[in-house]
């Protein structure tokens, strides 16, 4: 299985979730390729089983770096005729979208649209969306909003826990799909 790992992460959380999807596919024997997406411009993406996405949550929007990536994928994509009408799923090609979130004022309600752009994205390429994963991460730079949020205090976030979840939900997905 070939996968590929893309992300942004402008203070680390994310980073640390992409990190745990790499250590849970290696658990399964996939060696994945781990991009940020500023450096996955030249990505061949339909080359690949596996594609997982990630990005915080930036005013419910993936980041920019994320958004202009995606734009970018879909002018060429559809450049080339390989967006098609329905979107239909080409079989063998799976993804996965993880969105990091501190949600300080409506909680996990800040992420699922930043989410649900990720998965239209790999959903329009053709991909059978096989997990969406929101991950608490601390908001880095404000104690007020990482302690008095909706949350509560997520300072330290994602922590342990979290990533082994990840890891160990990116293990069994591997199985499900090898």
């Amino acid at each position: 299985m070939k996968a590929l790992i893309l992300y942004w992460s402008g203070t680390g959380n994310t980073e640390k979730v992409a990190d745990a999807i790499r250590k849970g596919m290696e658990k399964e024997g996939v060696k994945p390729t781990v991009r940020r997406v500023q450096e996955a411009k030249e990505e061949e993406l339909y080359d690949y089983d596996l594609v997982c996405l990630g990005s915080p949550s930036h005013m419910w929007l993936p980041a920019e770096p994320v958004l202009k990536f995606v734009k970018e994928k879909v002018r060429d994509y559809s450049g080339r005729g390989l967006i098609k009408p329905c979107a239909p799923k080409i079989p063998g090609k799976y993804g996965v979208v993880f969105c990091t979130y501190s949600g300080p004022h409506t909680g996990i309600d800040e992420a699922v649209p930043a989410g649900k752009v990720m998965r239209q994205f790999l959903e329009h390429l053709g991909f059978d969306v096989r997990a969406e994963w929101y991950v608490i991460g601390e908001f880095h730079g404000s104690e007020l909003y990482s302690t008095k949020g909706r949350l509560g205090d997520i300072r330290g976030r994602p922590n342990k826990k979290d990533l082994a979840k990840i890891e160990h939900d990116t293990a069994e997905l591997i199985k499900h799909l090898k």
